[in-house]
């Protein structure tokens, strides 16, 4: 929590006017959300992923970015991480588990349009935050993020419109996330990265063919947790 506006004049020595200024500013950056009321007060959020995300697709909608360039450069970078993954020294202990674990609930959602997509989304999502490099987990995953509101928005018109991937394309993806846990425990670099890549291609085709819009950047800031 951020100490009362009372507190906050004493230790800067400034108005109340611009310190309401300041956390009107930090809140449209998303940096604190602030809580109306007698039990109100303003709430740090350290800045992550989502917020680079948002930065990120402000400016590829001004430019009027389409889906399927986000996806060519999706699939030129999780690859990479899907390598650092299988090259880790801790992955049988911090990287296979959770995927596998995903994994499962991937599975178990098969016949749930809504429920399928975003678990096989978050599939990819913690294969990028678990490569362990800071920079590809930021720079990558805000592009995931993106990309995930994309599928997501995706899904829902698509679910309703009855286009959504068959069962055998589901399966497909199943086993592509089993070829790449696989290669990831064996260490298998150039393989995890190789699935990775052609898994891709295969699974963004149904979200990259409908419809014609640029990156929409609100779509993230629903997803932010």
């Amino acid at each position: 929590m951020i100490p009362k506006l009372d507190e906050l004049e004493v230790q800067f020595r400034v108005s109340k006017p611009s310190l309401r200024e300041a956390l009107r500013i930090l809140e449209t950056e998303g940096l604190i959300t602030v809580r109306r009321g007698n039990m109100g007060g303003a709430v740090v959020h350290a800045p992550g992923h989502y917020d680079a995300a948002y930065m990120i697709g402000l400016v590829l909608q001004s430019r009027n970015v389409r889906p399927d360039d986000l996806a060519e450069a999706i699939q030129l970078v999780e690859p990479i991480c899907a390598a650092i993954c299988a090259e880790r020294p801790d992955r049988a202990e911090n990287i296979v588990p959770r995927l596998k674990e995903i994994h499962q609930r991937t599975i178990e959602a098969i016949s749930n349009d809504i429920d399928f997509q975003t678990t096989a989304r978050e599939f990819h999502e913690t294969l990028v935050a678990l490569c362990g490099n800071e920079t590809m987990r930021l720079v990558v995953g805000s592009l995931e993020a993106l990309w995930s509101a994309r599928e997501r928005d995706w899904a829902r018109h698509a679910t309703t419109a009855r286009t959504y991937p068959d069962p055998q394309t589901r399966q497909d993806g199943i086993r592509a996330h089993e070829r790449l846990i696989e290669h990831i425990e064996r260490g298998d670099a150039p393989g995890a990265s190789r699935v990775a890549r052609r898994h891709l291609q295969q699974s963004q085709l149904y979200a990259v063919a409908d419809g014609d819009e640029t990156i929409r950047a609100a779509s993230v800031r629903g997803a932010r947790v």
